[in-house]
Formats: structure tokens, C-alpha cells, sequence
């Protein structure tokens, strides 16, 4: 059977410090296809030095931004990661074996990402496994759908599961993480908004607490020490402000 060729995709923004050790992760790939929204730190130029080919696109949603890196992929099967995701040794085997068998009998593949956090990987709670599509045949699906934060892919036919893991380095401290959570929530609530979705004081007080206590408790995120707890605490504050945001755009206020 002919090795079925395979395209990376990748969208950046200011990620010079990470896009090496993701671009080495992707070693066996065909061709990688790097997406930029304007970087000032060198991103570019380290990933075309590394030689993926760079495109630049103005930023106007995480999904939309990973759907034009797709199209313009030269191959039908497609890998997608963040600048700041690498393929593990492990998911690289699982995807070979995959790719010599000729992605027989799957439109896509899940995977597990495992995130480090401030320096060892969390393994419990709601942070893993956290499965995600990113492996697919973009003629059978791709980034689809309205929502351009938390956005996800999907495709037309089986999905199947590999074994080994994403690696995910999501922040490089504990306020580039509140941060980007404050954006998030920011962008989740305007989404929300749009389609008519609303806030009530039981979703601003019962929502958080049982986030915390699904994940920290229910899924063993206090297996992973002091780290899972500051990571649930975290991330209980994104869902409050999250709902807090949208009871006030629906009160017509300004978050």
C-alpha cells in the first residue's frame, strides 16, 4: 500500500519560544503548513527556517484560523496542533501505524493531550485524558461549526483512538493563564450570547462549585498534588466569570 501522505497544521501568534520543539515533533509529516496572525517575535521566521511553509492571515477566531490552515494543506489527510502541543514518541509510533495501513476504516483519530503544569504533567481531574479529534480526512470533516472558542473538529464516519499522547505546554506562568482565561471567558460569553443562551444566579453559584468538585474530587485531580489543586481553583474561577459576563451582557451591561 502507498504511504498516504499527511499535512501538519499549525496557527501562531508570538510562540518563538515554542514553535522548535513543536515543528520537531512533526518531523515525519509531508509538509507543515504554519498559519501566523501577525507575530513580532521571530515566529515566522523560525518556522520557515525549520522549513514549514508560512502563510499569514489576519486572527478573527480560533476556529476559522485552523480551518484556512486546513484548506490550504496539499494533502487530504491532515495533523492539527497548537504552537505549543508536540507529538509524543509514543502517539508518533501510533500515528505511523495508522498512516501505513492506510488510515484504513477511521474519517479521523482521537488522542489524548496531557498537560504539564508548572513543571510535571497533570494525569488526573478534568485535565486527562483530555481526548481530542485533531487526525483526519478533511474531505469527511474538518473545524466546522459556529463557535470559534473551545472549538472543535468533527467528521462524516468512524473516529478511532490512538494510543500514546499530545503534549501540551499550555502556560508559561500563572498569569499568562488567568490571562488568556479572562479572554476566553470574555469570547465564551459573547458566543453564548449570540445564541440566546442566558446567565441565572444558579449557574453563577452552582457551576463553578461543581466543576471543582467534578474534577478535583470526582476524577482524582488531587492525585496531582498542590498542582491539581491550584489547576481546579483556576479553573473554577474561568467558569464564574464566564457566567458572570453573560448575565450582564444580557442585562445589557459591559462586561
Amino acid at each position: 500500500m502507498n504511504r498516504v501522505p499527511l499535512s501538519a497544521c499549525i496557527i501562531t501568534f508570538n510562540e518563538a519560544d515554542r514553535i522548535d520543539d513543536c515543528l520537531a515533533s512533526l518531523a515525519f509529516c509531508d509538509e507543515v503548513v504554519v498559519v501566523d496572525s501577525g507575530s513580532t517575535d521571530g515566529t515566522r521566521e523560525r518556522a520557515a527556517a525549520r522549513g514549514a511553509r508560512v502563510l499569514e492571515r489576519p486572527f478573527d477566531g480560533f476556529r476559522s484560523q485552523k480551518a484556512y490552515a486546513v484548506a490550504q494543506a496539499r494533502h487530504d489527510w491532515v495533523l492539527c496542533l497548537d504552537a505549543d502541543e508536540r507529538v509524543g514518541a509514543e502517539l508518533r509510533a501510533s500515528i505511523e501505524a495508522a498512516r501505513a495501513a492506510g488510515f484504513a476504516g477511521a474519517a479521523g483519530y482521537r488522542f489524548n493531550r496531557l498537560s504539564e503544569y508548572f513543571g510535571a504533567y497533570l494525569r488526573h481531574g478534568n485535565a486527562y485524558p483530555d481526548r481530542v479529534l485533531r487526525l483526519f480526512d478533511r474531505r469527511r470533516g474538518g473545524w466546522r461549526g459556529g463557535r470559534e472558542i473551545h472549538e472543535a473538529a468533527s467528521v462524516d464516519g468512524p473516529v478511532a483512538w490512538l494510543r500514546g499522547d499530545l503534549e501540551h505546554h499550555p502556560y508559561r506562568s500563572l498569569s499568562e493563564q488567568l490571562a488568556k482565561q479572562e479572554r476566553y471567558a470574555q469570547m465564551m460569553a459573547e458566543h453564548l450570547h449570540a445564541q440566546g443562551r442566558r446567565a441565572t444566579l444558579g449557574k453563577i453559584l452552582l457551576n463553578p462549585w461543581w466543576r471543582f468538585v467534578r474534577g478535583y474530587v470526582l476524577r482524582g485531580g488531587f492525585l496531582d498534588g498542590w498542582r491539581g489543586l491550584v489547576y481546579a481553583l483556576v479553573r473554577v474561577e474561568y467558569v464564574r466569570r464566564k457566567f458572570v459576563k453573560l448575565w450582564l451582557l444580557q442585562h445589557g451591561l459591559r462586561p
